[in-house]
């Protein structure tokens, strides 16, 4: 019996299974849509549930970038063996491109329901298909991306061989001011963030309930010493200024020149080339954390 392209559609619409799954489950049952169903179940979709269900702590982080556009994403294996498969990276390419390629498709869940390239699947089927093929459960964890609105640059950075990557967005008040100075900028600010790992940009974006739980846990700290309020307050003040320069990027000594702030090596750069420089965003993906 000739298997036509509406039996393959039926049965992926039913089963959620690939085309080439769908395909091979007709031809091995002549046909039969009911026997293919429990073909899949038993062959193909059942193995992938199962799979499913085991952690994906392994994998790699993808960043792509091109002109002002940029993509992150984040796609999670079992296994470090799995994850330097060239099938492995090849599909993490291809979901980083699709990011990219796709204003829409910047998170994890706009990219499952999507169509997956030009196979006509959906990503989440093209995942089950992964999985099948590589005999360990993946999951497209996060992405994120650019579009760069005015002047300014884009940079990504892949650090440990895909553990970690960073996307870093700066404007400028000229399009004039982009060249190689602000290109040399925007990289080593990518080293920054990869090694330091800033968790805001600065100090105003804290939330307000993470600087009360600091302080409090500082005075819990200090309640045995028994100093004057007034030196306690100072105490803690600075601890919590410490933490800043910890957590905020642009409080952060520069990793190449610790003598150096990054707010100062923006206003620097800067000056040098006759403009303003802003940290406009960033994303850092770690694998698995």
């Amino acid at each position: 019996m000739a298997i036509t392209t509406a039996m393959v559609k039926e049965l992926r619409e039913a089963t959620g299974a690939g085309i080439l799954d769908s395909k091979k489950a007709l031809e091995a049952n002549g046909g039969n849509f009911d026997k293919a169903v429990e073909f899949l179940r038993e062959k193909g979709l059942a193995k992938a549930a199962k799979k499913a269900s085991r952690e994906a702590n392994e994998g790699l982080v993808a960043v792509l970038v091109e002109g002002n556009t940029a993509g992150i994403v984040e796609v999670n294996c079992e296994t470090d063996f799995v994850a330097r498969t060239g099938d492995f990276q090849s599909f993490v390419n291809s979901i980083v491109r699709q990011v990219l390629d796709n204003p829409a498709q910047d998170s994890a869940s706009a990219l499952s329901a999507a169509p997956y390239a030009d196979t006509g699947q959906s990503v989440a089927e093209a995942v089950q298909e992964t999985i099948s093929k590589l005999g360990e459960n993946i999951v497209i964890r996060r992405a994120a991306r650019y579009r760069q609105a005015g002047p300014g640059v884009i940079a990504g950075y892949v650090h440990m061989g895909g553990r970690i990557g960073v996307l870093v967005e700066l404007g400028v008040e000229a399009e004039a001011a982009a060249g190689d100075a602000l290109n040399d900028l925007a990289h080593n600010l990518t080293l920054q963030i990869a090694a330091a790992n800033p968790r805001y940009l600065n100090r105003t974006d804290v939330p307000a309930e993470t600087i009360a739980e600091e302080r409090r846990i500082f005075m819990a700290q200090l309640a045995q010493e028994k100093k004057p309020e007034n030196i306690m307050a100072r105490i803690i003040e600075g601890k919590l200024n410490k933490l800043f320069k910890e957590i905020c990027l642009l409080e952060q000594p520069f990793v190449k020149d610790d003598s150096v702030s990054i707010e100062k090596l923006l206003q620097k750069t800067g000056k040098t080339l006759g403009t303003t420089i802003t940290i406009n965003r960033f994303t850092r993906f770690e694998l698995g954390s």
